[in-house]
């Protein structure tokens, strides 16, 4: 099994050497690397070459890159990964023994669990409870490194093009076709974001945007609200 793992970056040049660096293991064992950048104006796409077998441009958007990167991709299962986000050492054994093991036989896709990495004591209860959703709902967020089959990708069109919520409207189209593996392995991301506007702020506006998106709001306006 050959994965093909498609990171969308934007403005991440004082990160984008060591979160490539950390996959140069993975590599080495027959995967490859897709960087799509959306645009960075601080020389990210740069510093990307030599670090990955790809580096592409695409329109600015996660979800528009990653569907740029998965386009170029030539493995049996795409992996989406954030810049700040890093994979356990066994990211692909983990995989590849569930999507190819007897345990869950038919299934496409699913996530890691996630730890935030980040200054606030109440950071592992929020990702422990973004673990225990995900199980819940069988909805995978963008932070839980979402892997799918590169055929049930192409089967639900991809992500759709949207600013906001993209990761939650592919988990909720790949869950007609089978539901999710949720990994125990961990995938560490940052939580520059949980530090930098605080936990309980940020959590109230998370839940509040997902509660809009269930009920039918624009998520490009829900994007709009996000970003400031």
């Amino acid at each position: 099994m050959r994965i093909s793992i498609i990171m969308p970056v934007l403005n991440e040049a004082t990160r984008i050497e060591a979160a490539l660096a950390a996959l140069q293991p993975l590599r080495r064992r027959g995967h490859e690397v897709i960087v799509v950048d959306g645009g960075s104006t601080d020389g990210t796409k740069e510093r990307a070459p030599g670090h990955a077998d790809r580096v592409i441009s695409a329109p600015r958007g996660r979800a528009s890159q990653m569907n740029a990167g998965a386009r170029a991709a030539s493995g049996d299962v795409l992996l989406f990964l954030h810049a700040d986000t890093e994979l356990p050492t066994s990211a692909d054994r983990a995989i590849e023994a569930v999507l190819d093991g007897p345990v869950a036989p038919g299934t496409k896709w699913g996530r890691f669990d996630v730890r935030i990495d980040g200054s606030s004591v109440l950071l592992p209860l929020v990702a422990w409870m973004m673990n225990l959703r995900s199980r819940l709902t069988g909805i995978a967020t963008g932070d839980q490194a979402m892997f799918v089959r590169s055929a049930a990708f192409r089967r639900v069109a991809g992500f759709q093009p949207l600013e906001l919520m993209e990761d939650v409207d592919l988990s909720a189209r790949l869950k007609r076709i089978s539901p999710p593996l949720c990994l125990r392995q961990v995938v560490v991301t940052s939580g520059r974001r949980w530090d930098k506007h605080g936990v309980l702020r940020t959590i109230v506006l998370m839940w509040w945007l997902r509660l809009r998106f269930y009920f039918g709001a624009d998520p490009n306006r829900l994007a709009r609200r996000y970003h400031r």
